[in-house]
């Protein structure tokens, strides 16, 4: 079982940005697809990147995209959300999650079967 960590949320005015870190324990981290996802409240949780294992494909939410990139460092055992440009719908608590299926480009939360505890992330306007 692969337990996550997240962090680098806070607080940041419209147009800034952020990096939320993924810090994976165990050895096997670099056989995982990785995923984002993040929830505001009242709503469900959305999908907002994904990477392959290798981290050479990746996969965004469309208003992530041109905005947000997903990537990872196996040796380091962590994946990142680079976040710029950011916008006062992007405030939610983001989470990462880890997906066994790791060649595969995984959208569903029902594909992640572990959590991070979710670090929030707040854009004034």
């Amino acid at each position: 079982q692969v337990q996550l960590v997240e962090s680098g949320g806070g607080l940041v005015q419209a147009g800034g940005s952020l990096r939320l870190s993924c810090a994976a324990s165990g050895r096997t981290f670099g056989s995982y697809a990785m995923g984002w996802f993040r929830q505001a409240p009242g709503k469900e949780r959305e999908f907002v990147a994904t990477c392959t294992a290798s981290g050479h494909s990746t996969h965004y939410v469309g208003s992530a995209k041109g905005r947000f990139t997903i990537s990872r460092d196996n040796a380091k055992n962590t994946a990142y959300l680079q976040m710029n440009n950011l916008k006062p719908e992007d405030t939610a608590v983001y989470y990462c999650a880890v997906s066994a299926k790791g060649t595969y480009i995984n959208t569903s939360p029902s594909d992640f079967t572990s959590w991070g505890q979710g670090t929030q992330v707040t854009v004034s306007s």
